[in-house]
Order: C-alpha cells, then sequence, then structure tokens
C-alpha cells in the first residue's frame, strides 16, 4: 500500500499551516498515496495559552479539519490527521489533542484523544507541563479501515507499552504515533521507542512528525526532532524522513504483520504472572 508521511513545520498560525499541508496532501495523492499521514498538532504549535485561545477553535467549527475532510474525500484517499489542538467545553478551559481517522467519502471514522500527557522535566531549560493546557483522554481507539486495523496514539504515548500491547491485542496491525518530539528526548529515543513498540507487537509502526524551529510572531518558539519514521513489525526502519518538511512515501505490505508474529509470536506467547 502507497503511504505518505507528511513532516510539517508549523508555526503558531492555523492558517498559514493549513495551506501549507493541503498542498502537501495534493502532493502525496498525486504521487499515488493511499494512505496520508500528518503529524501531531498539525494546526498550530504555540508556547502561549493566550495565543491559542485567540486561534483555536472546537472540532465542530475548525477550519483545518474541515478542509482536510473535503481534501480526502477529493482525492479518494485515508488520511490520518495526526492530531489537532481543539477548544473543549472544559470549565477548566483546557485544550484537546485530537487525532482523527478521515475515509475516502470525507468521513470521520475513529477520533482518538491523547491519553498521556508530557509532564516532564527534560533538562533545567527545557520543562514541560501539557497537562496544564490540554485534558487527557482516557480511550484506547483502533480505526477500522479497508486495508487493516489502525490503532491510534498521539507521541508522549509512545513510552507506555501497554498501550500498544492492548491495541495489538485487540486486533491493531498499524499503530500511528504522529508526534512533535523534543530534540534532546529525540536524539536519543525516538528510534529506539518506535522500533521496541514494532517489534513487541508485530505491527508496522508509522511516525509522522513536526521538525525544525516553529516560527512565532509574539511568543517563544519551540524546536521539534523531525524524522518521520516507518518501521516494519520486524523492527526495522523502512523510511526516516531526516529533518527536511515535505511528504515522504513509502509502500507497506501488510503481509509482513502476520509473517513477523509467525516467527516470533510474542502476543500469543505472553502468559498472566503473579508479583512482584
Amino acid at each position: 500500500m502507497r503511504t505518505a508521511l507528511l513532516q510539517l513545520n508549523v508555526s503558531d498560525e492555523p492558517t498559514a499551516n493549513l495551506a501549507v499541508t493541503l498542498r502537501f496532501v495534493r502532493e502525496a495523492a498525486t504521487r499515488g498515496a493511499r494512505f496520508v499521514l500528518t503529524p501531531e498538532v498539525s494546526n498550530c504549535i504555540s508556547t502561549s495559552r493566550s495565543h491559542q485561545n485567540a486561534v483555536l477553535q472546537p472540532e465542530e467549527d475548525d477550519m483545518t479539519l474541515a478542509a482536510l475532510r473535503a481534501e480526502a474525500k477529493s482525492h479518494g484517499i485515508w488520511l490520518l490527521i495526526g492530531s489537532l489542538a481543539l477548544k473543549t467545553q472544559d470549565a477548566d478551559g483546557r485544550f484537546a489533542n485530537r487525532s482523527f481517522m478521515i475515509d475516502p467519502q470525507g468521513e470521520i471514522v475513529a477520533r482518538y484523544d491523547k491519553i498521556h500527557m508530557f509532564d516532564v522535566d527534560v533538562t533545567p531549560e527545557e520543562t514541560w507541563r501539557e497537562s496544564e493546557g490540554y485534558r487527557p483522554g482516557a480511550q484506547a481507539v483502533i480505526a477500522q479501515t479497508e486495508f487493516a486495523p489502525v490503532g491510534l496514539s498521539i507521541c508522549y504515548d509512545i513510552r507506555f507499552p501497554k498501550l500498544y500491547a492492548a491495541l495489538a491485542n485487540a486486533g491493531a496491525q498499524i499503530l500511528t504515533v504522529p508526534a512533535a518530539f523534543s530534540p534532546v528526548t529525540g536524539a536519543t529515543h525516538w528510534h529506539t521507542l518506535l522500533r521496541a513498540r514494532a517489534i513487541e507487537t508485530g505491527c508496522f509502526v508509522l511516525a509522522p512528525a513536526q521538525t525544525g524551529e516553529h516560527a512565532s510572531k509574539r511568543h517563544k518558539t519551540r524546536r521539534t526532532y523531525g524524522h518521520s519514521l516507518v518501521v516494519t513489525p520486524w523492527g526495522e526502519v523502512q523510511m526516516d524522513a531526516d529533518e527536511a518538511p515535505g511528504v515522504y512515501m513509502t509502500d507497506i505490505d501488510m503481509g509482513e504483520v502476520a509473517k513477523a508474529r509467525g516467527r516470533v509470536p510474542s502476543l500469543a506467547n505472553a502468559r498472566p504472572f503473579d508479583g512482584p
């Protein structure tokens, strides 16, 4: 199956970001992609909650979601919107970090809200408290597509293998990990974590990523790691996008899932245990 991962360098201006994303989706479709994936927070990267409040919208009004649904329908493709930052009705004003699977008719077939919040102290200079601005989800989600069941996740979720084991045991053959990964942790952990989740589950892992320094006219900028990856069910890196924004194409053979699981049936061999 011809697949395209879009590696983006979005700013804090959703309108400008959407124009680039639509151009990349059209390029991917023209080049024959049946499944196109965008990264985490494809609509806006901002370090300012006040700015997010000014430019973000709830799901029903979000222009990026509407435009990408229309684009998927226009080209007859499956489209994973890695995630969008969206307003919610929460009393505390926190946003949702929500992934969408869009079918070739432009319909939403699955939604997933990021479960694990990036509350970390990477270095004394780089600290994050994602839960202050975003409310965590609580539901694991598999999207049923014509080519495979797809387990949805987002970025920091990759550090929690029980989520991926649950998705694989529930039938997922592809795991999606759209991300806006820190350059510090990315350089050390990104490839290893994605390969580990593929090996443990015998799934393809598709990880479209944000990359570079993200422009902001009024607030502190942010950097992300890039390196959108496709990892096979045997744990091999099939594609590494490095750091440039763009459309990265590859062909995935779903027969590789059964082959890997047949060679090392770890899902079937897992046993319950007591302790420690």
